[in-house]
């Protein structure tokens, strides 16, 4: 006796009780016909939304005298800029280029093991990716 056809139409047979689940299953994100059942509808375009035109201040004396934007409330005014005297010092200290090279970083320091840390954990996810499974 050949049990071939027997075992493939059981196979089709669990094929189609499985259909209505894998018909309604969530594709991407999505509860729409899944792609490998019959032909997908695609719609082209859809609703377009309006783009919003933020509004930004080009006027040269008003950038010299307001941090433009600190604002948030529906009235008042944006805050005046006052004269550099008038900041604490370590203020204009800080640094705001790149991090230092870790060679130049002190090795008894918390941020220097941070940095030790981030770079092995990047390292880590490259090595990662190269792994087939």
């Amino acid at each position: 006796m050949n049990l071939l056809p027997m075992f493939s139409l059981l196979q089709f047979q669990r094929n189609l009780l499985a259909l209505p689940l894998q018909y309604g299953r969530q594709f991407r994100g999505y509860a729409v016909e899944a792609p490998f059942f019959g032909k997908s509808k695609k719609k082209k375009g859809g609703p377009v939304g309006e783009k919003k035109e933020i509004p930004v201040e080009t006027d040269v004396s008003k950038l010299l005298t307001f941090v433009c934007g600190s604002n948030i409330l529906k009235e008042g005014k944006d805050v005046e800029l006052k004269p550099d005297s008038e900041y604490p010092d370590w203020l204009w200290t800080i640094k705001t280029g790149p991090l230092p090279p870790l060679e130049e970083m002190d090795p008894d320091s918390l941020q220097y093991w941070r940095r030790v840390r981030k770079l092995a954990m990047a390292r880590n996810n490259q090595l990662a990716k190269l792994k087939k499974f």
